[in-house]
């Protein structure tokens, strides 16, 4: 009996050690699912700090996508990265567009790819021709009627710079020519036959760019003219027009669009300079017939 009293007593002392040493040893408990429930109480309030910013982030990425046309059909990413060049599309080269062209001869998106082509390689021939053929098909394309116009008077410029250089040479041609004597001696002198042939081949090429620097600046004309008629209520096309035809010497044609120009932009700061052109280029009115007493 002694020794059942004494091993019970040592077993309730036991018990009331065994929560004390628990307690020393941090009075920690153990979470439920295992590891240091201090630890994922951290995460838990991480989570919890984090979501203001998780709700911003995702409206500038809901603003964002709408703002670069992301699920709308557009090049919204295309964009955003063409500074970067990471979406960078070129153009066509002019003999794929050629080939394309031969095989659609009337789609004009072969034609408007094949002028771009030509004006990439600084080709202003072929893009005027190309773009000549376009404009027969889409007619009512106004900045394909400005284009065009565009690549003409710097087509006619061109010739004229041209022009003003086979003149100079015209003049060197026959140094001797302005020496000669005239009358009888001259005659008896005659001419010299290498100086005659090279001022002659000069004339004709003259003659040449001169056909040229008319017909340019009278192609621009009737370009810029159709894209004013198209567009009758934008002033732009209209000063062009007028700048244009005041080039080729076209002065009815200058003037009326100078005009036209002032009519839509009465209050423009170029207002009196351009009325004093107009009065200008403007013929100087016929007086009027004597009235017979």
């Amino acid at each position: 009996m002694a020794r059942a009293a004494v091993k019970a007593k040592q077993q309730a002392k036991k018990a009331t050690v065994a929560p004390q040493r628990a307690r020393q040893r941090g009075g920690r408990r153990k979470h439920a699912s295992g590891g240091n429930p201090n630890q994922q109480l951290f995460f838990v309030r991480m989570r919890r700090r984090a979501k203001p910013a998780y709700v911003i982030l995702a409206v500038l990425f809901a603003v964002t996508f709408a703002f670069i046309g992301v699920g709308s059909g557009t090049s919204g990413l295309d964009q955003l990265f063409s500074g970067i060049n990471i979406f960078h599309h070129s153009g066509k080269s002019v003999s794929s567009a050629q080939k394309y062209v031969t095989k659609h001869p009337n789609d004009p998106k072969g034609l408007r790819d094949l002028a771009t082509a030509y004006e990439a390689k600084s080709d202003t021939n072929g893009a005027i021709t190309a773009l000549q053929s376009y404009t027969n098909i889409k007619r009512k394309d106004v900045s394909a009627w400005t284009e065009l116009g565009n690549l003409q008077l710097q087509q006619a410029q061109t010739y004229q710079t041209q022009y003003a250089n086979a003149y100079e040479v015209r003049q060197l041609a026959a140094p001797s020519q302005p020496f000669l004597p005239t009358g009888k001696l001259g005659t008896a002198i005659g001419t010299n036959q290498i100086e005659q042939t090279a001022a002659s081949t000069a004339d004709s090429q003259l003659q040449s760019l001169q056909s040229q620097v008319q017909l340019g600046f009278s192609n621009a004309v009737s370009s810029y003219q159709r894209a004013a008629t198209l567009q009758p209520g934008n002033s732009n096309n209209w000063f062009t027009l007028a700048q244009a035809a005041q080039q080729s010497g076209d002065v009815k044609t200058a003037v009326k669009a100078y005009k036209k120009y002032l009519a839509l932009n009465p209050d423009s700061t170029s207002a009196a300079q351009i009325k004093a052109l107009i009065k200008q280029l403007s013929p100087a009115a016929a007086p009027a017939p004597k009235k017979k007493k």
